[in-house]
């Protein structure tokens, strides 16, 4: 994914639409502006470098970074004067897992799903144009991926997203596909409107989607949707497996069936009893 515009992603409110909501506090927008410019491609910054990256003047940034520094979320490097994230940062993830009713009704599942295919499993939830992975179980076979808890996925390309997509109202998943970069991130990528289109409704119909490949070389993905008592697609469970190991078909015949049954089982595990 293009660094600059997953960047922006993480920032949440742009500029433009901060000046259009007068109950908006801009200075905290700024503030969580100056944490999300901090990736592994930029580790550390210079406070011109910060300023440059979140388009504010060195003044204001050096009054957010002391602020920032003073609370704990950035250090500074006293001979080098560069900044960069402290740990403390990852509270902010820490309380959204301990406060997420999902991933608390969830976790069972995913623990049962990942004994019992011994493959990675994932719970995803959608956020705008992307997926973010929110809780995760490792295998003991080695995917060829970086994917960590916060992790952002293009929703186009990836078999949560599209298993999402596929339960969202017509026109929502249009507005989203509109919104996206729409781009092949390997050879393998869906990219092109109408055959994303096709992918959604073979999603809907068969109830769960696949990405074989689509944007890690090696990685085949199953994914099933989880759905509100309204039926609206408030996250996604997926297991992932190597190409090395399994094909399409057989990835598809061994997984798909248990990936169903688990989502289907967080979602009427919201549902009030009879």
């Amino acid at each position: 994914m293009d660094k600059s515009r997953a960047a922006k992603g993480k920032s949440g409110v742009t500029a433009k639409k901060a000046a259009a909501d007068p109950l908006l506090v801009q200075s905290v927008e700024k503030a969580f502006r100056v944490l999300a410019a901090f990736d592994d491609e930029r580790p550390t910054m210079s406070l011109t470098q910060l300023a440059s990256t979140i388009g504010m003047d060195i003044s204001a940034t050096q009054r957010f970074a002391h602020t920032l520094t003073k609370l704990g979320y950035l250090s500074k490097d006293v001979d080098t004067k560069r900044f960069e994230l402290t740990a403390k940062t990852l509270d902010l993830g820490y309380h959204y897992t301990r406060a997420s009713k999902l991933v608390a009704r969830a976790m069972p599942f995913l623990l049962h799903l990942s004994k019992e295919t011994e493959e990675t499993v994932n719970l995803t939830v959608p956020d705008g144009t992307e997926i973010v992975f929110v809780a995760r179980f490792m295998s003991r076979h080695v995917l060829s991926n970086d994917v960590i808890i916060g992790t952002r996925l293009p929703a186009f390309c990836t078999a949560p997203g599209v298993a999402m997509l596929s339960k969202m109202p017509p026109d929502e998943a249009r507005e989203i596909l509109r919104r996206s970069d729409l781009k092949p991130y390997t050879p393998s990528t869906t990219y092109r409107l109408q055959d994303i289109l096709k992918k959604i409704d073979l999603a809907g119909k068969r109830g769960f989607a696949t990405a074989f490949e689509e944007f890690y070389h090696g990685d085949l993905s199953i994914a099933a949707p989880i759905l509100s008592p309204k039926g609206y697609p408030i996250g996604a469970i997926n297991v992932g497996v190597s190409r090395a190991r399994f094909t399409n078909e057989s990835a598809v015949e061994q997984f798909a069936p248990l990936v169903v049954a688990t989502a289907m089982s967080i979602s009427q595990s919201s549902r009030p009893p009879r």
